[in-house]
């Protein structure tokens, strides 16, 4: 009987718990458990395997920023489904080496106005693209472009 009580106290503390956490606008992640034939909850060297992103149609850098900074979104990345690598490239400039800002987000600073746009994009497998002409040189800050080309 007295097991029974304490397991309804603990039942209700939890709960009464929770309810104050997600009122005060938060609520704790949880954890993926990862069990092996042992169910011992770890990951063993080699238990997890890469797998290609399939995607359609080509990736697609969308253009933000201003005249002097450009923050170009790259997205729908097949294959590995991650960059390492971005360098852009003005029709009047050479290739200009991006750093990663944030997430798939990657900047440069350069003035690009009137140019049309390149990307050469290395992907984290050591492939690399070269997409050419991406924007033509009546470009604007917010437009998303593609010309097809996608990893494999």
């Amino acid at each position: 009987m007295a097991r029974k009580v304490l397991c309804r106290l603990l039942v209700a503390a939890v709960a009464a718990c929770l309810a104050a956490t997600v009122r005060a606008g938060w609520l704790r992640g949880s954890a993926t458990f990862y069990g092996g034939a042992n169910a011992a909850g770890t990951m063993r060297a080699g238990s997890a395997t890469r797998v290609s992103c399939s995607r359609s149609g080509g990736v697609r850098f969308t253009i933000n920023g201003n005249r002097y900074f450009k923050l170009v979104l790259i997205f729908n990345v097949a294959g590995p489904g991650s960059i390492s690598a971005v360098q852009i490239k003005g029709s009047c400039t050479g290739w200009i080496t991006m750093s990663r800002n944030w997430g798939a987000n990657w900047q440069a600073n350069s003035d690009l106005s009137t140019q049309s746009i390149s990307f050469r994009v290395t992907a984290t497998n050591g492939q690399f693209l070269e997409f050419y002409n991406v924007a033509g040189s009546n470009w604007q800050l917010g437009q998303t472009f593609t010309n097809g080309q996608n990893f494999y």
